[in-house]
């Protein structure tokens, strides 16, 4: 019987979806494990080889801990909402939901070649109403919350208002804006109902205001920053301009320290942890009231380094700062405002990038040192972000090299109030950079002189809170999560509008479904899609015209798969109590400041309402690294239709074009096939090398542009699904980036053929003996257990795949076709080439599923070494190797090998002076 990996790979993909093999139960005596992969946008183009990649490996996973004995939870889904559907919607007016649908139907066809074992009843759409309706329902929730400060959790708003009818505010510790008014109880009794909901609107967790956004009209939407580069939309470059919008927002801010803490209770990467705690940017310092002059109000900066606040030459607000147009002189006016409007248009992104590019404008105002009383100009320039601190800043340029950058281009003062440990005090004027701070004693610096660093921001905090200018704060970078988009494609907010106060719809009423509309664009007055639904009304009155963002779906879809079809409510505390959490998360790093911290923030809100029973998802997290195209490139002759083959181009002026990797083999381009590629193509000429054209190749993204994109079925057709799986995983750590490159995988191909006929005699008929396995062969088999079972623990399959082809190279030799390895052989291989080891599994006579089976053990007594090698050398030098019993005295390993021929050879009849024997290792023989 020949290896026939297309039947083979069919049969038993067809079996283990009418028996439901890798079907997760909610209730088990067996321990669980939760196993998930990031799931996909199922984008039009389908998958290339390089997504298979994080699925194998977590797949690889999830078949080792079922072989285990866990009763293993590894579902998938489509992450379905996104910009590309609508897009395509706007221009050929097909409507989302059916281009969404043929792209997941092309997704799961794809899936379902490469022999994953996911359990697809829990299947989940993030656009299905089924699903959508408990993303809407969180959503009411985290506007019915607001968060305790004292309680470090999140309470009902109700409790709240209960306090407000009490007490009033005044003593109310809770995440709020900062505009929140103080307010008495007899003034709450007092206000009206528009006035009270604008002021809860003040504390709850999802919560609507004015805030800065990435406006893209020619996307009619809002984006978020990592869809905006340089100014322009990733998707279509449209441009994109900074604006004050009315948007819904999540108040993340309120759970910035659980989100640090949380970070030293999971098993991450030390560096994906730190992007996170970047990311918080959590910072110890105290916030400052500088007065301005000749008015009665003051600005409020933050800084973390209160200390250097005797070398402030300057003050910098950030172009988005509202009091700028309030103190901006006359003089300075135009501009103030010019350079406003340019500065706003730019993303935060390039503001932060740019740190060489030095620009601003003076308001012609000036502040006061509330500690120097000295006058300090106040200017305005985009490397303040709005979003860190107060938006404003009070700039030491000899000790922050942007400070300093500023002040050398606008020739503003730099006065040295930290002189650096092991240094002298130096003239500001002789420097090309800013002086480093962290530690070092102060000077120029009234009552702190003398001081080291670190005591004199104790000190100067002290007097600030004496004097009633400032206070000790913590403060964060990380920011609300912006959570409205202007699109149609997205979840409906269950929020009606009555009196232009936003309310909650009841939650009877979800899901809130999608409207049909007859365009998919904003409409002529710039309002989104969903105004354009008739009827768009809830007890007449008007509902929320915008959708949430495509990251809404992807928050909580790891615990709606432990219970999907629960129609009742998010999921039961019985499934939620039996998988707790994710216990592996595969996925992108390219996550780490999104989806994985929004998806933290939205658990610890249900965890505080009592939904979740743990506060962190994702327990363990695995981030794949990203397989690289392997571009080819041909060489057009300038001016002509001539192309020269790569050793020979450096004699001609050429242009490198991108060619398709599929007519191109081991970088020799298919002539004709070239010629029929593309139009302007077919009148190619060649020069030629040896009568072939070689073309050039580099390493980079796989993408449709550079036509180097693998598609996995091909190589699904020709080698099979279990040779693609094994050779992704043998192509390197699964946490790295690599290139594709097909010429290897012919050898994991032999290497599963090879595998094969160890269990089939020389007419391949399947041949398995009862025989009892001699010593060796076991030591194979125990040592070959023992490394792959270590290397799945650390998910370093690489090395698994080398371990097995070892392993059936020694076998093969050995000439073994023993039940008693080769039936704990099938099992070990099974995570890996599921495909080829069930057939083997039901020819060794099996009725179940090797799904089913018990993973092998070793036995350390198989693995002892009984002989080890001896280096025989003659005066110094190494001759010869033999192996002899590792427990044989010296004396007479000193006998046996004088006794040898080679040792008589090497003599050439003279008697040795000494023999030297280091046990277990050398024998030299002086001569």
């Amino acid at each position: 019987m020949e290896y026939n990996f297309n039947e083979i790979e069919k049969k038993w993909q067809r079996f283990w979806a009418e028996n439901r093999t890798f079907g997760a139960e909610n209730r088990s005596p067996k321990p669980k494990y939760y196993i998930l992969d990031m799931f996909p946008y199922p984008s039009g183009a389908g998958l290339h080889v390089g997504h298979p990649l994080g699925y194998i490996a977590s797949d690889i996973y999830a078949r080792y801990k079922r072989l285990k004995g866990f009763n293993v939870l590894h579902p998938m889904g489509y992450d379905a909402y996104g910009l590309p559907a609508e897009q395509y919607a706007i221009q050929t007016g097909q409507h989302p939901a059916k281009t969404t649908e043929q792209n997941i139907n092309r997704y799961r066809e794809q899936l379902d070649k490469l022999g994953l074992s996911f359990d697809w009843d829990r299947e989940v759409r993030t656009c299905d109403p089924r699903y959508y309706k408990w993303t809407q329902w969180t959503f009411i929730q985290l506007f019915k919350h607001y968060y305790d400060n004292n309680a470090q959790k999140a309470m009902p708003i109700s409790k709240l208002v209960e306090t407000f009818e009490k007490e009033g505010n005044a003593n109310v510790n809770a995440a709020c804006d900062e505009k929140t008014p103080q307010f008495t109880a007899a003034e709450w009794s007092n206000f009206s109902e528009k006035e009270r909901q604008e002021i809860l609107m003040h504390y709850r967790i999802a919560y609507l205001s004015d805030s800065m956004v990435n406006w893209c009209a020619g996307l009619g939407t809002v984006l978020a920053n990592d869809e905006v580069v340089n100014g322009v939309s990733v998707r279509g470059g449209y441009p994109v301009e900074r604006k004050l919008m009315r948007q819904w927002s999540l108040r993340v801010t309120a759970y910035a320290e659980r989100l640090l803490k949380g970070l030293d209770e999971v098993e991450w990467s030390e560096s994906l942890k730190e992007i996170q705690r970047n990311w918080i940017g959590r910072s110890e310092g105290a916030s400052v009231f500088f007065p301005i002059e000749g008015d009665n109000r003051s600005f409020e900066i933050f800084t973390t380094r209160p200390d250097t606040i005797f070398g402030v030459t300057f003050m910098v607000l950030c172009p988005e700062h509202e009091m700028i147009a309030e103190i901006t002189t006359s003089e300075q006016k135009a501009e103030v405002e010019a350079y406003v409007t340019w500065a706003k248009n730019r993303s935060e992104r390039e503001r932060q990038a740019e740190v060489k590019k030095v620009s601003g404008v003076f308001t012609g105002a000036f502040a006061v040192n509330p500690l120097t009383k000295e006058r300090i100009p106040i200017w305005v320039s985009d490397y303040v972000l709005a979003g860190y601190g107060t938006g404003a800043i009070m700039a030491v340029p000899a000790h922050d090299s942007r400070d300093f950058a500023f002040a050398r281009h606008f020739n503003l003062p730099i006065i040295q109030v930290v002189v650096p440990d092991g240094e002298q005090p130096e003239d500001t004027d002789t420097w090309s950079e800013s002086k480093d701070s962290k530690s070092g004693t102060c000077i120029n610096s009234d009552f702190i002189n003398g001081m080291p660093v670190k005591k004199a921001i104790t000190a100067v905090i002290d007097r600030l809170v004496e004097m009633g200018i400032g206070q000790r704060k913590i403060n964060y970078r990380l920011r609300d999560a912006i959570f409205s988009r202007q699109r149609y494609w997205g979840e409906p907010f269950p929020v009606y509008y009555k009196d232009g106060i936003p309310y909650i719809m009841d939650e009877s009423e979800l899901p809130l479904m999608l409207p049909e509309v007859e365009s998919y664009l904003p409409t002529s007055t710039g309002e989104p899609p969903l105004a354009r639904a008739k009827d768009w009304t809830y007890k007449g009155c008007p509902i929320d015209y915008n959708t949430m963002p495509g990251f809404a779906g992807s928050n909580g879809y790891y615990l709606r798969y432990m219970d999907p079809h629960n129609d009742k409510e998010y999921f039961s505390a019985e499934a939620a109590g039996y998988w707790q959490c994710v216990d592996l998360y595969v996925g992108g790093i390219e996550h780490a400041t999104g989806h994985l911290l929004y998806s933290r923030f939205w658990n610890k809100f249900l965890h505080d309402i009592g939904k979740s029973c743990v506060e962190e998802p994702f327990r363990r997290l695995v981030n794949q690294g990203m397989i690289q195209g392997r571009s080819n490139f041909v060489y057009r002759i300038k001016g002509s239709n001539k192309y020269v083959s790569l050793h020979l181009k450096d004699n001609y002026e050429t242009d490198p074009i991108h060619v398709d990797i599929n007519i191109v083999d081991n970088d020799v381009l298919d002539l004709e096939k070239f010629r029929q590629w593309r139009p302007e193509f077919a009148d190619a000429e060649f020069i030629l090398e040896d009568g072939r054209y070689i073309c050039g190749y580099e390493i980079e993204k796989m993408s449709k542009s550079m036509f180097n994109v693998q598609n996995p079925d091909d190589i699904v057709e020709k080698y099979g699904a279990d040779t693609l799986r094994m050779y992704e995983m043998f192509l390197g750590p699964i946490e790295q980036s690599k290139p594709w490159d097909t010429k290897g995988i012919e050898g994991v191909s032999r290497f599963l053929k090879k595998c094969w006929k160890l269990y089939h005699n020389a007419d391949n008929n399947f041949c398995v003996s009862d025989e009892e396995p001699t010593a060796e062969e076991l030591k194979i088999l125990h040592r070959t257990i023992k490394k792959v079972s270590e290397d799945i623990e650390k998910m370093a399959y690489n090395t698994s795949v080398s371990t097995f082809m070892i392993c059936v190279n020694e076998l093969t030799d050995l000439k073994c076709g023993k039940r008693k390895i080769l039936e704990p052989l099938c099992i070990l291989l099974s995570p890996f080439a599921p495909h080829i080891c069930e057939e083997l599994w039901q020819l060794l006579g099996h009725t179940e599923s090797v799904t089913f089976a018990t993973f092998p053990t070793w036995d350390e007594k198989y693995l002892a070494e009984n002989n080890c090698n001896y280096a025989v050398s003659f005066n110094g030098k190494t001759r010869f190797v033999v192996s002899l019993p590792s427990d044989m005295p010296k004396e007479e390993v000193e006998r046996q090998v004088l006794q040898m021929p080679d040792t008589q050879k090497w003599l050439q009849g003279n008697t040795p002076k000494k023999v030297i024997v280091v046990p277990r290792k050398i024998v030299n023989i002086v001569i």
